[in-house]
Parts: C-alpha cells; structure tokens; sequence
C-alpha cells in the first residue's frame, strides 16, 4: 500500500507511450528529444518519491508567502535549461512580457483560477489562496507539461512533433486540476484509481476551454490538447473525450489507445498501469451525460463531478464502478440537479461498461389503466358519435 498516497508522482500531459512510440519510430533529434524528456519526468517523479508525506510542497510554500484573497501568479522562465524555478520574469498586475509562453502561462493560470473560483466557489487550487507559480522555457526541446505539486512546468517542445506546451487552455486546466485533484481526494497515480485521477484533470481542463470560450457541451470539441501537436502529424489533439482511440494515429507517435467501454479496458503495469489509457473510459462517460442534459456542462453535470470530489467519499482506491455509483448518488443533492441528470449519468456509465444497463419495466397491456387508455381514446375516436370514452363498455367493445 502507497503510504504517501497519490503525493509519490508528478502529472505530465504528455504519456510514456508516446514518447516510447518516438523512441521506436522517430529521427535521431526525434529520438533524443524523447529520451530527454522521458529522463527529466521520472527525475522529478524520484523527487516527489522522497518528499515527507505529512506536508505537500504545496503546503510547504503557502506556510512561506501565506493565504492569497486573489490571483497571484509568478512566471518564471529557466531560459532552456534544467533549472527551476527559474528567473521571475512576469508577477500578478503585470502588463504582457512580449514572450509568448509566459504570457500564455500567465493568461492559463489566471482563466484556470477564475473558473474555479466563479463557478466553484473555490479560492485557488487548495482552496485557501494558494499562489499560482509557473516555469515556462524549462530544458532543450523538452516535450511535456507537468504538476510538481509547487508549480507548473512547461517544455517548448521538439518543434517537429509538438509545439509549446502553453499553447493549450485545456492542458493548463488539466494540469492545475491535478492540484485540485490531490488537494480534494486521495487517489492513488496507479491503475483505475490513478485513470480517475487522470480523468478528473480532463473533465477540468475540457471545462475551463469550454467556460473560456462560452461553449454549449454540444459546440465543445472535447478534444485535451488541441493545438498542441505541430504542424505535419496525423492528429487532432492527445485525446478525445468524445470519441476516445481517434486523437491521432501518426506513424511517429503511434495510434491514441484509449479505450471508450469497458470491453476494450487494458490490463497493463505500463503507464502507471494505464493511467492516461484507460480514462478515456471515464472520460467519454462524462462526454455522454453531459452531451445528454446539454447547455453548458459545468453547470450541471460538471458541478456534479465537483461535490462528488468534495463529498470526501472518494478514497484512495476508488475505481470505476464505485466512483460512478457516487456521481449518481451525488446527481440528488447537487444544487441545480435532480432525477433528469441522475438519470444521465447512470446512462452513460450503463454506456461504456461501468454500470448495469437497467431495463425499462414492461406491464401487461389488458392490466393497466395507463395502457388501457389510449385503446379507448382510439374506439372513441373511430366509432363513438361523441368521442366518449365511456361509449366503450367493459370489455372493450362498441355499444
């Protein structure tokens, strides 16, 4: 059992298969840039490993700069190389550096913040003012974005495969959600439990583009990192909620394996046994209700979601199934929601392997006064003079 529960990992947006995909397949700069990559994530995961499990870094920095009332953000630039954080080079109130990844980074952070806190009510990725701190321009050709639990850090890319990794509202989302994530449950990064923690950081990533852009769950593309992929690969993005297994299927970064039902679910101990795999599961769930009550998805099915993580009934190895019994549980007593959306999220769980379809109940037609009717409005209709139904006696017949 991990003692240190979730804290052990960084999140990247970028996955291991991927960048093993490059390994196999790529150019010898290609090739390079993936190792270096591959190399820098599980550094900083060894890191993490060896931090104490009693105070998170996040924690560890709030005890020094103390609650916020409002957005503060730092970006930091580490100018190519591996060094962090960096040097300061945008605070809160500035105006635009001119660099296009600090300015993405500070813009992200700040959407990323208003989200949380206009919809949810939320101060902050903790929930107590925690100030928003980013590294932009961290290594060469570095090709992934993640949360240390401190801050975020973002790659510039290989600018062959991918372009910089700010480029993307939805991946800054879903990085910061992993911060929320953490802060809100104890999901261990391992298997359907790390595929939840995974799938959380998607839904808040899709949400915050979405909310950005004033998009109806039926305008949004529910695409996680569109934009993100350069110019040449076959893809859409890294991941499509809406129909998991079609981000993108290049013959350097491979074919998107995720799953969308249970039936294709992957047994593996790659990826932290399939973290970033197996969400799409969860994910194209999500896609469904939403689609499903329509309008704007974080106001119902999204808030849905939330009070499930704030519940405090998700624990550390929550898996589908009993996640999925708790958004329907929590679909009644989530302000603004009832029976309707309920009733889609069980259906979409029903959809993709997770729950139990259940079975419309079936009466006898000649033994209920609901199914009786519409046969005597009918009989009325076709041959009583005054479309009476009382015209009809007992047995069905004219008088």
């Amino acid at each position: 059992m991990c003692t240190c529960r979730h804290r052990h990992s960084i999140f990247c947006v970028l996955p291991p298969y991927i960048l093993k995909s490059i390994q196999k397949n790529g150019s010898k700069e290609q090739v390079e840039a993936a190792i270096n990559t591959l190399s820098v994530d599980s550094t900083f995961r060894s890191v993490r490993l060896n931090l104490t499990a009693a105070v998170s870094p996040a924690q560890r920095e709030r005890r020094v700069l103390g609650p916020a009332q409002s957005k503060q953000r730092t970006i930091y630039t580490a100018d190519n190389v591996e060094t962090l954080p960096g040097k300061a080079v945008r605070t809160e109130g500035a105006g635009p550096s001119g660099d296009v990844a600090v300015d993405e980074a500070y813009d992200g952070l700040g959407h990323t913040f208003d989200f949380f806190s206009e919809i949810f009510d939320r101060n902050s990725i903790d929930d107590e003012g925690m100030p928003l701190n980013a590294t932009v321009h961290y290594g060469p050709r570095y090709s992934n974005a993640f949360w240390n639990g401190q801050r975020m850090v973002f790659g510039d890319g290989d600018g062959e495969l991918f372009n910089r990794f700010t480029i993307a509202l939805d991946v800054i989302g879903h990085e910061l959600g992993h911060g929320v994530t953490e802060d809100e449950t104890g999901l261990v990064y391992l298997f359907q439990s790390g595929a939840l923690n995974e799938h959380l950081s998607d839904v808040w990533g899709s949400l915050i583009k979405q909310w950005y852009l004033r998009q109806t769950s039926d305008q949004a593309d529910w695409l996680i990192g569109a934009g993100l992929l350069a110019d040449g690969v076959k893809g859409q993005a890294l991941r499509s909620m809406k129909k998991p297994g079609s981000a993108f299927d290049d013959p350097v970064l491979g074919r998107d394996p995720q799953p969308g039902h249970m039936d294709d679910y992957e047994e593996t101990y790659a990826d932290n046994g399939g973290v970033h795999i197996n969400s799409g599961i969860p994910n194209r769930a999500f896609y469904l209700a939403a689609t499903s009550v329509g309008g704007y998805a974080w106001e119902k099915i999204g808030r849905v979601w939330y009070e499930t993580i704030r519940s405090k009934r998700v624990k550390q190895d929550t898996k589908f199934k009993e996640f999925a019994n708790l958004t329907v549980a929590t679909a009644l007593r989530t302000p603004g929601c009832g029976p309707i959306e309920q009733k889609a999220i069980a259906e979409a769980w029903a959809e993709v392997g997770v729950l139990e379809k259940v079975a419309p109940k079936t009466t006898r037609a000649v033994t209920t006064r609901s199914s009786r009717q519409p046969a005597r409005m009918f009989e009325a209709q076709r041959g009583g003079r005054d479309g009476d139904a009382s015209s009809s006696t007992s047995n069905g017949s004219g008088r």
